[in-house]
């Protein structure tokens, strides 16, 4: 992946486009990071992140002239909360053709006050139920959607459908946000299980019937680990003098490890 370097920035077309708006062409770079546009100075009124690899709309610092940002073919899929404070003239939005899934993503776009155009096209959340509906009572800013005017008749379709305690729990139900990974942490809504009645019992019965230290250390990493006695293959047999040597000893290892587990 390229790196979006002030350099870079600094060597891309730069030019004044057919309405005369000052554009920046970041096109086809293949940048998955927006970083360093403050390197812009603020000069531009559109910018085009076309064909690249963005998947988060973020990283911008306030930028009070941009009215247009162009994120045709990219991997987008989530926003920053709080685009406001960083675009607070925003007009026109294009996310042709991204990885936008579900209606919840789009609200930090609700904060854009200033946005009147929107292309959501060729993204999942496009073939959503009611998903024209939801943006449109959402964003009732945004005037163009899909390259479409946004009628009166259906910003009151949208008001009906939406309206009311049971039209709030019905844009509730269906503007749910896609679930996000994080490495290293459960999967959402995961809780750790802990042991059964019969795990304990068995983990109960496994000390009772420790004769070795050496069992009793077994039980405690196994316990450590997570593993319950009896899951696991049966250790080799230690030689009875081994065992005799240790039986003076078993009997406070094994009532610590008893003591552990009714703590627990």
């Amino acid at each position: 992946m390229v790196k979006l370097t002030p350099d870079l920035i600094e060597q891309a077309v730069q030019h004044t486009n057919a309405i005369r708006d000052r554009e920046l062409d970041l096109r086809g770079y293949k940048v998955s990071v927006i970083e360093n546009l403050g390197a812009t100075l603020d000069q531009f009124d559109t910018i085009d992140f076309s064909d690249n690899e963005i998947r988060k709309i973020d990283g911008f610092p306030l930028l009070k002239r941009l009215k247009n940002l162009l994120f045709n073919n990219n991997r987008v899929c989530r926003f920053a909360e709080s685009l406001e404070q960083c675009l607070p003239n925003l007009q026109e939005l294009v996310l042709t053709n991204n990885n936008l899934q579900e209606l919840g993503d789009l609200e930090p776009m609700a904060s854009l006050k200033s946005l009147r155009y929107l292309s959501l096209m060729r993204n999942p959340v496009a073939n959503k139920k009611h998903y024209r509906l939801y943006v449109i009572n959402k964003l009732p800013q945004v005037r163009v959607l899909d390259f479409q005017r946004v009628k009166m008749k259906e910003r009151q379709e949208a008001e009906r459908l939406f309206k009311g305690k049971r039209g709030s729990l019905y844009a509730k139900d269906i503007g749910k946000k896609s679930k996000t990974f994080t490495p290293g942490a459960g999967l959402p809504g995961e809780k750790k299980a802990g042991p059964t009645p019969a795990d304990v019992e068995a983990i109960k019965t496994a000390i009772a019937n420790a004769s070795t230290l050496e069992e009793v250390a077994r039980l405690k990493a196994m316990l450590q680990a997570g593993q319950i006695p009896g899951r696991e293959k049966q250790p080799t047999p230690v030689p009875a003098a081994a065992e005799n040597s240790n039986s003076n000893h078993l009997q406070p290892e094994a009532k610590a490890l008893h003591d552990d587990m009714e703590t627990d």
